[in-house]
């Protein structure tokens, strides 16, 4: 009888332990797979941010364009020059308006800093070339200037790195 209780005490002992190793090993499975999610789950929240940061420089830019065009849109307009908000005859490129332009001094704020967003949404008013309006008489001598004129606007989201700028031609 008493090998009989050595033996079952060895089989025992020998088996101490095997339920701790595998239920390490479960956990560590685990650990990893929570880990791989949280991962993904910041990677979503970083994108949605950005994307509503981009999306509240967009609608910043767009009230900015509707306040130039209102200014167009008025009984008299600015005069325009070589610099500042109001520029004369020109056709700027994209280049112009994301690098050389001084969007600080050469144009016109838009209200105050609305909720949201890291700075007030800008505009410039451009003179572009008059062109003679389509429908009237080269005889007659009457040949009226339809002017043309580009709004460029620029909006900057919550992280004053996200700009967006939106243009317009409008004629008067």
């Amino acid at each position: 009888m008493h090998e009989m209780n050595t033996q079952m005490m060895r089989n025992s002992n020998s088996q101490r332990g095997a339920a701790l190793v595998t239920g390490l090993i479960f956990m560590v499975v685990l650990t990893l797979l929570v880990v791989s999610a949280m991962r993904g789950t910041i990677l979503e929240e970083k994108m949605s941010g950005n994307a509503r940061d981009a999306d509240l420089a967009f609608q910043s830019a767009e009230a900015a364009l509707r306040a130039g065009e209102k200014v167009l849109n008025g009984a008299t307009l600015p005069t325009f020059s070589a610099s500042g908000a109001y520029l004369t005859v020109g056709s700027r490129d994209d280049a112009y308006w994301l690098s050389t332009h001084n969007w600080t001094t050469n144009s016109v704020a838009y209200g105050s800093v609305p909720n949201g967003v890291a700075a007030a949404p800008r505009y410039v008013i451009e003179q572009l070339p008059a062109v003679p309006s389509a429908g009237f008489s080269k005889k007659a001598g009457i040949i009226p200037e339809t002017g043309y004129y580009k709004v460029t606007a620029r909006g900057v989201g919550g992280n004053p790195n996200t700009l967006r700028l939106v243009q317009t031609t409008y004629r008067r």
